[in-house]
């Protein structure tokens, strides 16, 4: 504690000087927060390569929270443990002025990790009542470095701003259920509502880089499950049994056509059967069949078209087999990620400044869904960007013509370059917060 408390106050005294020759939040900005990024690096490495080891699962993030909070005390913020179950919220208060809040997702996913790094996940945990691996394969590790890397360099430089610090690792984002565990613990009533809330994602483009959209950001999500009734049977003798596994299979593939046949072919939407369970032995028929899927959408019309399409398709496939009705279960995980039009005027301008415009840029929405825009259906404006994760040379060969496909964000072999990919987070992580706080 002494040596972190140490080396904390070197950074302070390096950023200050620093400071004392820059003026507002302009380009002379980035050169002394590139120097204590540069300087705090060495530790973020250590962080980002731990908790990438140790990865857990949503609502299990015990150690890893555990650990984020003892980063934040050590800063000087007021810390507040098991909001939401696992979450965390920090709060640093620096006079009058805005409260911006700067979220970070803490799970992993119930995967093996192949990427064969030195630092690679072997953990194993049991879920859903079965043994399965865990990795960051999603870069939440990124995520979580990066965010105490921005509460680090805000700290350091508390004499540029002014207002307060809401730093919240939330859980479960994987299950799009953490920010609502949140929020119905009392993070907007037991904590102030914050004027903005800011929140990074890893992506598969090159280091360096940071964009983002205006307007709808992410897409608006819905996950299904389907048990479909059979009845068991020898597989020598399929006339005496009823194949539910038949009847699964043929809703998979009719259940396309209805984003290919009744959905508008100029609007999103998607719908995913992702996981297929049934059976244990070649030979035996078995009695059931469980499908899990997600139904996406930017428009809740469309969202509601599919999941419709959904339950109307999987009772066709079982009656088309003369079998019991199969039991449909849909939830809505959340909303689409909407970035403020206001918020992003005023971030983009200090990101360009400070990163270069050559390094910023608006894209097109994600297909993904976040649950961060829960924050969003609360009247909190917000502001999701993007940072990229991987070598800027394979990210051009990838996009030449018969280029190698890049390793997407849940790929067993998701592996962003650690050094480049931090530092832009921390950087357009503070040149954001501070873009938004007000000047003493």
């Amino acid at each position: 504690m002494v040596r972190r408390a140490a080396v904390a106050a070197v950074l302070v005294g390096t950023v200050n000087v620093a400071l004392a020759q820059s003026n507002g939040l302009d380009g002379r900005l980035a050169t002394p927060l590139n120097s204590l990024v540069a300087t705090m690096y060495p530790e973020l490495d250590a962080l980002y390569k731990d908790l990438h080891a140790h990865p857990e699962l949503a609502f299990g993030e015990t150690r890893t929270a555990t650990r984020l909070a003892r980063e934040m005390r050590t800063l000087g913020f007021e810390v507040t443990e098991n909001v939401g179950k696992t979450g965390v919220v920090a709060m640093y208060r620096n006079g009058p002025g805005p409260t911006i809040m700067v979220r970070t997702d803490m799970d992993g996913l119930p995967m093996e990790e192949k990427t064969s790094l030195p630092y690679a996940s072997k953990t194993q945990t049991t879920w859903n009542g079965r043994e399965t691996f865990v990795a960051h394969s999603c870069g939440h590790d990124v995520h979580m470095a990066s965010w105490v890397g921005a509460a680090r360099a805000l700290v350091a430089m508390r004499e540029k701003w002014r207002g307060t610090l809401m730093f919240v690792a939330q859980p479960a984002e994987e299950i799009g259920a953490g920010a609502r565990a949140m929020l119905a613990d009392g993070l907007f009533t037991r904590f102030p509502k914050p004027d903005t809330a800011l929140a990074l994602h890893t992506n598969p483009r090159p280091y360096g880089t940071v964009s983002y959209s205006v307007g709808p950001m992410t897409s608006a999500a819905s996950s299904f499950e389907i048990l479909f009734k059979g009845r068991g049977g020898h597989g020598s003798a399929p006339n005496k049994a009823l194949d539910p596994i038949i009847i699964a299979s043929r809703f998979v593939m009719d259940v396309q056509t209805v984003t290919s046949r009744e959905k508008d072919p100029m609007a999103f939407g998607v719908i995913t059967v992702g996981a297929f369970q049934a059976g244990s032995s070649g030979n035996i028929i078995p009695d059931s069949a469980v499908l899990r899927g997600t139904i996406r959408a930017y428009d809740s019309g469309v969202r509601t078209l599919l999941a419709d399409g959904v339950r109307r398709v999987a009772r066709a496939s079982a009656i088309a087999a003369a079998a019991p009705e199969p039991e449909i279960t849909i939830a809505d995980n959340g909303y689409g990620v909407v970035n403020s039009d206001t918020v992003v005027a005023r971030v983009e301008a200090a990101l360009q400044s400070g990163l270069g415009k050559d390094k910023v840029a608006r894209t097109r929405p994600l297909t993904t869904s976040e649950d961060f825009a829960e924050y969003g259906s609360e009247g909190v404006p917000l502001m999701f960007f993007l940072v990229g994760v991987f070598d800027p040379e394979e990210v051009s060969a990838s996009n030449k013509s018969g280029g190698k496909p890049l390793y997407f964000n849940h790929s067993p072999y998701f592996a962003p370059v650690p050094e480049p990919s931090i530092k832009t987070g921390v950087t357009a992580m503070s040149l954001a917060v501070l873009s938004l706080l007000a000047t003493p």
